[in-house]
């Protein structure tokens, strides 16, 4: 019979991720025979080590354990299922950042606390920074972009109609060099952050955000 793991879904204070060991197809169900979904490799197309968040476990016998994951792909939101085999280590965070486009302000929780707060600009409304739940998937400081401030980071999310992240379709986190536009509306989906807030996020430990 199946069973659900012991692993804790994902929760408001509470994120499980692991790395891809090796490339694999995300399939609809946790069965290899069901239709796949999409392929995941083992890096990003930004040269760095791919990672899936977490979002539940099923046990099909006691060598075999299937996981749901968030899948960085069109359309946003999307989950797969892929073997236990092709992922590594299962790490937890309890960090949690939240981007409230309306106001534009992130807020970076701990555990569900607020510990860091700070004004954004979000995209804008014929480029929309997308809605949903993502993860951090990779942190640069070494692109030499002043556009892009001293960090950024990478997550799950995509554009569906542009973005101004390297290497197109992703949406990023990041500083900038034209900080009198914050906040506001004024990106192609992007989160841009004062160069001096993003350099205090990055001092946190992030691995997933909402």
């Amino acid at each position: 019979g199946v069973q659900t793991c012991a692993l804790p879904i994902l929760t408001p204070t509470a994120a499980h991720w692991a790395v891809v060991l090796k490339s694999v197809v995300a399939h609809r169900a946790p069965s290899a025979s069901s239709p796949a979904v999409a392929t995941l490799d083992t890096m990003t197309g930004d040269g760095t080590q791919n990672i899936v968040l977490i979002l539940q476990g099923v046990e099909l016998s006691k060598k075999v354990t299937w996981y749901r994951v968030r899948l960085p792909i069109l359309p946003n939101n999307s989950t797969g299922w892929v073997p236990r085999s092709a992922l590594g280590q299962l790490y937890t965070v309890n960090t949690h950042l939240y981007v409230d486009r309306e106001t534009d302000t992130l807020v970076l929780k701990k555990n569900g606390v607020p510990i860091f707060t700070t004004r954004v600009g979000t995209g804008h409304s014929y480029w929309p920074t997308p809605a949903g739940q993502f993860y951090i998937r990779d942190k640069l400081t070494d692109f030499n972009d002043p556009f892009y401030g001293p960090v950024a980071f990478g997550t799950s999310a995509r554009s569906a109609v542009l973005t101004d992240w390297p290497g197109g379709g992703y949406i990023g986190v990041h500083g900038t060099n034209e900080p009198q536009l914050l906040p506001g509306h004024v990106s192609h989906g992007c989160i841009r952050l004062m160069n001096a807030a993003i350099l205090k996020l990055a001092s946190f430990r992030i691995a997933a955000f909402m």
